[in-house]
């Protein structure tokens, strides 16, 4: 099928068009954002089936908090509810989860269930599955800077020692490697403030087919896609 030697070891996907799947059918858009998740979780468990290391997804970002508040009511319902009853099906499949993103500004309760979902999967050795959530690119950035300028201001980093390898470590991905391949799907082609730092020397794929039918032989076709490609990293 493909040559696991020369897979990307990341792989980070921005899942677009739930939405667009839902009203397509003439479904509330709820409906699209549950069909979402399940496709999440079916993708998730083929990425460790294979032998991905780590896949990030994009699953609410700083700007969604603009929608319809209905939409938004509804889409924290759903991920709490999808948190608390994953993490035990994540546990047994031996796949860690993790959050990127400000879980500070959400309610409570779903931080309750982020908390206890990432504890209860952190020594899990599959594939690590990273849930950007609450997440924005510049704001990360923002507070990575906010934090060694705090540290250089206490006398803990000297200014002439800052490098891309250390701001990297002020990140939420700090200790992983950064995505080899970003997908989107529903046809659109922009980052939408998704990993800015991360996705530099990334290859890009954009699919034209909504995320609630995207397969596992869609991933399968990226892998080969990516396989096929030459990364330069900047070189001739």
């Amino acid at each position: 099928m493909f040559d696991k030697k020369c897979m990307p070891r990341h792989i980070a996907i921005i899942m677009d068009g739930n939405r667009r799947w839902a009203k397509a059918q003439g479904k509330p858009v709820s409906f699209g954002h549950k069909a979402g998740a399940r496709t999440v979780e079916k993708i998730v468990r083929y990425a460790n089936k294979i032998g991905l290391e780590y896949i990030t997804v994009y699953a609410f970002s700083t700007e969604n908090w603009k929608r319809a508040e209905e939409e938004v009511k509804a889409l924290m319902v759903l991920l709490q509810t999808y948190l608390e009853d994953y993490a035990k099906r994540a546990d047994t499949e031996n796949i860690r989860v993790k959050i990127l993103g400000d879980i500070s500004a959400l309610a409570p309760g779903i931080q309750k269930s982020i908390n206890n979902c990432m504890e209860r999967t952190k020594d899990n050795t599959g594939v690590t599955f990273n849930i950007a959530l609450n997440y924005g690119g510049r704001d990360e950035l923002v507070k990575a800077v906010k934090n060694i300028a705090q540290e250089v201001k206490e006398g803990k980093i000297d200014i002439e020692n800052i490098s891309e390898d250390m701001i990297s470590n002020y990140l939420y991905t700090k200790d992983e490697p950064d995505p080899d391949l970003l997908i989107r799907t529903s046809g659109e082609m922009r980052l939408s403030n998704f990993l800015p730092w991360q996705l530099v020397y990334s290859e890009f794929l954009f699919i034209d087919k909504n995320w609630p039918d995207f397969t596992e032989e869609d991933l399968d076709k990226a892998i080969i896609e990516y396989e096929n490609r030459t990364r330069k990293f900047g070189a001739n």
